[in-house]
């Protein structure tokens, strides 16, 4: 019968610099640091460094007890159970404390300034796992001078391991956790204030580690001289993928400010048709209401009903960047007419289109310039405007985040405004 008994949990730092003595009383070295062997969601501690300039490490089956005057052996030094560290073994105190990880939960970026161990004893074998991290000014006053601080003022902020994935190889960096799923729970703008902490080099590495879509989301909340940074030290691949997810209007922005050879390199690798609609917003002025619009929306005919609308939708919503304008094209993509999903639904199913959309169509011409642009979204309480040529024909549509992103950088600006426009536009409809 295995018996397991808890034996506690502490931190490194009281535990890095302990003496230990083997069976016959002999003071054989000092804890250095801890070997771990990282194939599960909680790392197991293997052994014990205890020389300088030396990888041997002891054995964790070898400790008899463990108290506040040292570490004792079971085993004299002479027939004691060493070995060297393995290759997919780590040091903990070399490679992980004072690295960056991320606080899924917190959705931010943190320092590991401590690390807390649980000891479990199995049978008279004792085993330690790491079960979390003290990410917060407490660790770091912890391990400076070398115990716990006798004060309620400074909270301990702990993240549990599961939020880290095994380390491959020794790198200065850990690795992130599995991260498609649980990235993908984070709002876009959390991911990419995550980004913006990371240093040039690190970016491209975090990015690998989240799927196409959640990357191209992300990356549309940076600003573009990151993006750029990111794509240009990535696999062409792969950042073919990313920009392909991307809003076209996002993906020409980012392209043209790449070299021609590099953003040629990457329209070739992406869809033909994603590709056509990205080269035909990179040929607009850089100031004009077409620069700025994005080609992802949804048009419907007026010989439509409202279920058979209702019907396309469902097909089609996946693509667009907005849905709460809808807007009623013919078979030569004149805009004859516009309309709210909210009024869509409330409908009867088989009332005509023509009867449900409005014909007095707000719209701004591709050349437009950005302020007017917002000045026309401003005037008539839109949360997105239609894009047309001279002759009417729809080109895209500008919604009003685009445009205040344009205008007003700041993203804590940028997002109170959007807001106050968002809740002006819905309340008068």
């Amino acid at each position: 019968m295995n018996e397991v008994k808890t034996q506690g949990e502490f931190f490194i730092s009281t535990f890095l610099g302990k003496k230990i003595y083997d069976a016959g009383g002999k003071k054989i070295g000092t804890v250095r640091d801890l070997a771990v062997l990282w194939d599960g969601i909680y790392p197991r501690v293997t052994g014990i460094k205890y020389a300088k300039g030396s990888l041997k490490i002891i054995n964790i089956s070898e400790i008899n007890t463990f108290h506040n005057k040292g570490l004792f052996l079971k085993n004299n030094s002479d027939v004691m159970n060493n070995a060297e560290i393995q290759e997919n073994e780590l040091f903990v105190k070399k490679w992980l404390l004072d690295k960056q990880i991320v606080d899924i939960k917190g959705s931010k970026l943190v320092r590991v300034n401590d690390i807390q161990l649980s000891w479990l004893k199995r049978n008279d074998v004792y085993e330690v796992m790491l079960s979390a991290v003290d990410v917060g000014v407490r660790g770091l006053l912890r391990r400076v001078i070398g115990y716990d601080p006798k004060t309620e003022r400074l909270p301990v902020s702990l993240v549990g391991w599961q939020y880290l994935e095994p380390l491959q190889t020794r790198t200065e960096n850990i690795k992130l956790s599995e991260t498609t799923d649980k990235f993908s729970k984070l709002h876009p703008a959390d991911i990419a204030e995550i980004i913006e902490e990371l240093d040039h080099y690190e970016r491209p590495h975090f990015i690998n580690k989240l799927d196409d879509q959640t990357a191209a989301e992300a990356l549309g909340e940076v600003d573009l001289d990151t993006q750029v940074n990111i794509i240009e030290r990535m696999d062409s691949e792969r950042a073919s993928r990313i920009i392909e997810e991307m809003a076209p209007d996002e993906a020409a922005d980012l392209l043209g400010e790449l070299t021609q050879e590099k953003s040629d390199e990457l329209l070739n690798l992406m869809e033909p048709e994603e590709a056509e609609d990205v080269r035909e917003l990179m040929e607009y002025p850089e100031d004009t209401a077409g620069a700025l619009m994005t080609t992802e929306f949804i048009a419907i005919s007026l010989n439509m009903t409202a279920q058979e609308a209702i019907d396309e939708i469902r097909e089609t919503a996946h693509a667009a960047e907005m849905i709460y304008y809808l807007y009623v094209l013919d078979e030569d993509e004149t805009l004859l007419g516009v309309l709210s999903l909210r009024e869509l639904i409330m409908a009867q199913p088989n009332t005509p289109m023509r009867e449900i959309m409005q014909d007095r169509i707000i719209t701004v011409l591709s050349g437009d310039e950005h302020r007017d642009v917002l000045d026309t979204i401003v005037k008539y309480d839109l949360i997105a405007v239609p894009v047309v040529d001279d002759k009417n024909h729809m080109l895209g549509i500008i919604t009003v985040d685009d445009v205040l992103n344009t205008i007003v950088p700041d993203r804590k600006n940028l997002e109170s405004f959007s807001y106050y426009m968002m809740r002006k536009a819905f309340s008068r409809r």
